[in-house]
């Protein structure tokens, strides 16, 4: 698991690093880094929460009304498939293979059945993944939560959610890591 360079010493930290620690604390995405990049370059933050926050500040802005969403969609999607082993497992985290472990185990009946609610998430909200902060909590209770945001059927709410977890998980990863230092 990766660690995390000092605040302080992230905007002269190489380039390298300064995505490292993004794709540590969200996941590998370009469009991100793209967004992100000249932020850590200049910029200096007190605690990984306050750039956490800056981050989700700026993907909240990709989500205004009738704007491109191409960017947007890029992000959230760089998000795993919840219970799904993904096609090109070097492209998830650390941190994101272990939260997924728990549910990638059970009942093959329950694994299809996570499966499904994906396939219907990602048909009724294209451009979507679910995302949301598992933080522990069962395969019956995550699939639950889809169920009811898929028959919510509100894409906007949906975004804000996905952004939400994004920062939620984000911090998780950030005080574990740093827990370790």
């Amino acid at each position: 698991m990766a660690d995390l360079p000092t605040l302080s010493s992230l905007p002269s930290q190489s380039q390298e690093t300064q995505l490292r620690v993004l794709d540590t604390l969200f996941e590998p995405s370009p469009e991100i880094h793209q967004l992100m990049l000249p932020i850590l370059a200049n910029q200096t933050f007190k605690t990984y929460t306050s750039l956490i926050d800056a981050v989700g500040g700026r993907i909240f802005e990709l989500a205004a009304p009738n704007s491109d969403w191409t960017v947007l969609f890029g992000i959230l999607g760089s998000h795993p498939r919840l219970g799904r082993a993904p096609a090109n497992p070097e492209h998830l985290s650390e941190l994101s293979k272990k939260e997924q472990a728990q549910l990638n185990t059970g009942a093959e009946e329950q694994a299809e059945k996570l499966l499904a609610l994906n396939a219907e998430y990602e048909e009724k909200f294209p451009g979507l993944r679910f995302v949301t902060f598992v933080n522990g909590r069962s395969r019956d209770v995550i699939m639950e939560e889809m169920r009811q945001r898929i028959d919510r059927a509100d894409k906007e709410k949906e975004i804000t959610e996905a952004i939400q977890a994004m920062c939620d998980i984000a911090k998780d990863r950030a005080r574990k890591l740093q827990a370790r230092i």
